[in-house]
């Protein structure tokens, strides 16, 4: 097991988000983790800048120079540990570090000839590109990246774009989407699952989809978890709170079958934000979501 904390703040316009790894150690990752029974190799610290946002000229997207150099120390630090044959979870932060991680993951399975899947847990479809964006935060265009959309110096990370097709990518739990996004989301065929088709099916079935849909030949799956996905009543601690998300129930069991496919090999837990949370609830919430994700049972 890897753990990756990535302060990462400049991709939205709360930087309270920056808080979330610390968070997240104070609520004992590490050591419920290892009382779980897997061993945590390392925990890497990545540098994230807090200067002013360095100007590009050239992007209408914010501190995209900034967001690259911790993207490439991201996608590094993933597919070092995947390489080891470590699991790496990635600790946010806000969502923009996730152009990274799926990065350094789809480096990995590239250097072996392999696909995966990407499922992306949300309540936002953060599929949108400098040119639809309304704010020009990048923690809303981390899956247009990794679907080779937006701006050159992100999509190009690792030298290869796209980083997964949108054949093998899922959305759930969206319900505040852009209306370029749900363009987006139309025209690039990624399977998307919106709390109306969860309330109809129930997340247990929206799960098994999700896992056909990404492929039976997948050799793993990157798992990119929005904290925001759920109700804002349950976990308070996110940057962009949205009403009518999943419950505490409902996320734990797409973690628990996520798990229980086996194909689990890269982890994001992002969005955290300390600043708006509850006597560290939210993390608490996340560390449990984290063990979840590993295999841990109710028996």
């Amino acid at each position: 097991m890897s753990l990756i904390y990535v302060p990462l703040f400049l991709g939205g316009s709360h930087r309270g988000a920056s808080m979330g790894p610390a968070a997240m150690r104070v609520a004992e990752l590490p050591e419920r983790i290892k009382a779980l029974g897997f061993c945590v190799a390392e925990e890497i610290d990545i540098d994230v800048p807090h200067s002013v946002c360095w100007w590009d000229k050239d992007s209408q997207s914010k501190c995209v120079p900034e967001i690259h150099q911790v993207s490439a120390a991201v996608a590094d630090a993933v597919e070092s540990a995947m390489e080891a044959g470590n699991l790496p979870i990635t600790i946010g932060g806000d969502h923009s570090l996730a152009i990274g991680s799926i990065a350094g993951a789809a480096s990995h399975y590239k250097k072996h000839d392999q696909t995966f899947g990407l499922i992306w847990f949300d309540a936002h479809g953060d599929i949108n590109t400098p040119d639809t964006s309304a704010s020009g935060n990048v923690h809303g265009m981390p899956l247009a990246v990794s679907l080779g959309r937006g701006d050159e110096k992100l999509v190009n990370l690792k030298g290869f774009s796209p980083k997964i097709p949108a054949k093998r990518s899922v959305l759930i739990g969206i319900r505040d989407v852009d209306p370029p996004e749900r363009d987006m989301i139309n025209q690039t065929g990624i399977t998307p699952f919106t709390m109306k088709e969860i309330d109809h099916l129930g997340l247990g079935r929206v799960t098994d989809l999700a896992l056909g849909s990404v492929g039976a030949d997948v050799a793993g799956i990157h798992v990119s978890f929005d904290i925001d996905v759920i109700d804002p009543d349950v976990a308070p601690g996110v940057s962009t709170a949205s009403r009518g998300g999943l419950s505490y129930r409902e996320s734990h069991l797409a973690l628990e079958l996520l798990a229980e496919s086996d194909l689990v090999r890269s982890i994001d837990i992002v969005e955290l934000n300390p600043a708006f949370d509850v006597r560290n609830k939210t993390a608490e919430l996340a560390v449990e979501l984290i063990l979840s994700a590993l295999g841990k049972r109710i028996l």
